[in-house]
């Protein structure tokens, strides 16, 4: 255990020399002697077996080892830090900053009512809120919890997940659309009507997702009047009365509660993307991130 101490002690000078730009200047801010700072880094540098430092007479310059090493050691300090936080917090409420990311219409409608909820009984937290369809790399990001839609199921153990549920797809229109162009009723009827279809970020349209008779679910492209990149604009669009479409039951609640869209052919809803809240593994036990996990929970979605 002393040889790890040892070890640890040297390098905070280190991180402070890269951070102030001198010995001198890290010693100021360490409360040390230039002279203490000086052999700690040379001491680092024997053990290592490798210069750190190219030193000249204005400003230490790292070297590529430096580079790489600095980089470890401001991610085991960040860790020891976050880690100190867990043991020190024996109080139940959550303190500092969350950075989360989250699909953009999902995010609107569905997550950023609980993150208001959730900042309201937790005042000392500090949020920040990203909106994005691509998928995040949550650690090259620094971000602490992301909601996915869709993608690989298949997590690396550095990733914790839960499981909200998948998504149930319908068709639906308006009632004025299907008065004045009659109920399909027959999956050929409906794919003789206008189709309001969402527009991918990579440029292709989603498809119609329908199941065979043999219980699998195929896809279709179909011809479209309108394709939409914003889930909110997809529903207007059919709100308007100006096609059909199929989509989630999370992104029509309230328009289908108010009658303003309607089911059609409801033995054709299937199942779509899975969605997964993730974080970062080792932060799971952070209060910050249980509680907001707790939160981010009733996110399930009920078929």
């Amino acid at each position: 255990m002393m040889i790890g101490r040892d070890r640890l002690k040297d390098i905070t000078p280190f991180v402070a020399s890269v951070e102030h730009g001198s010995f001198t200047a890290a010693a100021d801010s360490l409360h040390l002697t230039s002279s203490a700072i000086s052999k700690s880094v040379a001491r680092l540098e024997a053990r290592l077996g490798s210069r750190l430092f190219e030193r000249t007479t204005r400003r230490l310059a790292l070297t590529d080892a430096g580079q790489a090493f600095y980089e470890t050691c401001t991610r085991v300090l960040s860790e020891l830090a976050e880690a100190e936080s867990v043991l020190a917090a024996q109080r139940a409420i959550p303190v500092g900053r969350l950075r989360i990311a989250v699909p953009n219409t999902f995010g609107r409608m569905r997550v950023m009512p609980l993150i208001n909820e959730f900042c309201q009984q937790n005042p000392e937290m500090q949020i920040a809120l990203s909106f994005s369809d691509r998928f995040v790399d949550l650690f090259e990001e620094g971000v602490d919890i992301a909601i996915r839609i869709g993608g690989s199921t298949d997590f690396p153990p550095s990733l914790g997940c839960r499981f909200l549920g998948n998504e149930r797809l319908i068709f639906c229109a308006s009632p004025d659309y299907l008065a004045q162009h009659g109920v399909p009723d027959s999956l050929q009827a409906l794919t003789e009507r206008r189709a309001i279809v969402y527009d991918r970020v990579d440029g292709s349209t989603s498809p119609w997702h329908i199941r065979s008779p043999d219980g699998r679910t195929i896809t279709r492209t179909l011809p479209y009047r309108m394709a939409l990149g914003d889930g909110e604009a997809q529903v207007a669009a059919v709100v308007a009365g100006l096609g059909v479409a199929q989509m989630a039951t999370w992104l029509l609640e309230k328009e289908l509660a108010s009658g303003a869209l309607v089911p059609i052919l409801p033995e054709l809803a299937v199942e779509g993307l899975p969605l997964f809240i993730v974080w970062p593994r080792r932060k799971q036990l952070l209060p910050k991130v249980d509680a907001l996990l707790a939160t981010l929970d009733r996110l399930k979605i009920s078929q």
